[in-house]
């Protein structure tokens, strides 16, 4: 078993090393954090024009007047409705200060360089605009590979020494500005020329064509069980090894998930059912209970049934953060990474978690969810009830009981091991 681990981490570090350490993914993770109290705080408002508590729309009715959710719906326009813009600006933000250039100038030319490909409408008054499903998931992907292409742009202008220098004398924030003049001019040129050759295809917009060519079918696979179940293998698998595999995993699957849940937002506006079944309330309010590797039912064994002082310690001092889905000390402190006994519950349970999930929303058992992004760290029950209603918190409730079950006898083999070798007694090696 040492010898297969060994082989198996051989072969997985460097290739989590390097996908740890591209600038791209980091970008886009990085853009991601920027997005998350607004996408966050956009579900909230959303879902406060939606209360379903009887009475509370004539309440509200009487108190603001007929049109009071629009009080609401504007501040989820403006934030969860155009979340790739808040990407945008993270994401160019992080991908400049990797190439040390000036993080300002990268963010605007992004920002002018995404402008100018975003395609625009007319109404009959001649009135033109960006439409915000534009700046929403729909335009997530062109968004992104925008940023690269403009910030790559960016920095070779300026590495290649093709700037305006003033001299030393002109004040710091003029000489910025002229330096960053030649840059943006050749973002804005080789922008202008991508829309226009794309003016003379049938997609008409990059933005057709990347969502018609790339982003729907990434969606459509993402949206599959099969998918999810090898992205969440690849996630654990990592974890074993002591890398943290959801960063990894997250900042790969995250633009696709955000953009299933935008899909089933949409689907609640309008009152109709949700769409998908993936998406990141799935994968981070249904499966990863407790965190990595599903973790919550290890924890409430190890504080309630465990024999040895090791696993009753750790499992206490785990259990507070393990209900808001943080289970670093568990995962370290039993541990269970190149632990070969607990890292068969570790991979296999968020596995049969997502199964148990899918097929409970398939069936139509429980609902796949309103799309309202509640926090990760939300604890069970209640992001369930937010999301899927009284089903979601039965559904919570029997995958909790599932990790139990299937974590039960490792920790019990383990935790008897820990206890004999507090008592002095020899335990054999696995």
């Amino acid at each position: 078993m040492q010898n297969f681990m060994d082989r198996l981490e051989g072969f997985l570090s460097p290739i989590a090393v390097k996908l740890n350490q591209n600038r791209y993914l980091s970008a886009v993770k990085d853009g991601f954090f920027v997005a998350m109290p607004f996408i966050i705080l956009g579900s909230i408002f959303l879902l406060l024009s939606n209360l379903p508590i009887p009475g509370y729309p004539d309440f509200m009715e009487g108190l603001l007047g007929a049109e009071w959710t629009f009080y609401f719906t504007v501040p989820f326009d403006m934030s969860m409705n155009i979340l790739a813009l808040y990407v945008l600006i993270g994401a160019s933000n992080s991908l400049a200060g990797y190439y040390k250039v000036n993080k300002i100038g990268g963010v605007t030319a992004a920002v002018a360089g995404v402008l100018l490909l975003t395609p625009t409408i007319e109404n009959a008054d001649g009135a033109q605009g960006i439409p915000t499903v534009a700046l929403g998931a729909e335009g997530l992907f062109l968004i992104i590979l925008s940023v690269i292409l403009a910030i790559e742009i960016y920095r070779f202008v300026i590495q290649r020494g093709w700037v305006i220098k003033m001299p030393e004398s002109v004040p710091a924030n003029v000489s910025t500005s002229f330096s960053s003049l030649i840059p943006v001019f050749f973002v804005i040129i080789i922008f202008t020329l991508i829309r226009i050759l794309f003016g003379f295809t049938p997609y008409e917009t990059a933005q057709n064509f990347i969502y018609s060519i790339l982003q729907a079918p990434l969606t459509a696979l993402g949206a599959t069980l099969p998918a999810y179940l090898f992205g969440q293998l690849f996630e654990t698998v990592l974890w074993a090894f002591g890398i943290h595999g959801s960063v990894l995993h997250s900042s790969i699957m995250e633009p696709v998930w955000l953009t299933l849940s935008a899909e089933n937002l949409t689907a609640y506006q309008e009152g109709n059912p949700a769409p998908n079944i993936i998406s990141y309330q799935f994968h981070n309010n249904f499966v990863k209970l407790g965190g990595a590797g599903s973790t919550l039912g290890l924890v409430i064994l190890s504080s309630f049934m465990a024999k040895s002082e090791q696993f009753k310690s750790i499992g206490r001092l785990a259990l507070g953060p393990s209900f808001f889905n943080i289970n670093e000390p568990v995962v370290f402190g039993i541990p269970i990474v190149l632990n070969p006994m607990m890292l068969i519950p570790f991979i296999l349970t968020p596995l049969v978690l997502a199964v148990i999930t899918y097929v409970a929303m398939a069936t139509g058992l429980v609902s796949p969810g309103n799309g309202i992004v509640v926090p990760w760290t939300t604890p069970p029950f209640f992001s369930g009830f937010l999301i899927s209603g009284v089903g979601g918190v039965l559904l919570q409730l029997v995958n909790a009981v599932v990790t139990a079950v299937i974590y039960f006898p490792f920790f019990r083999i383990e935790d008897q091991n820990a206890y004999d070798l507090e008592q002095g007694k020899d335990v054999p090696n696995i």
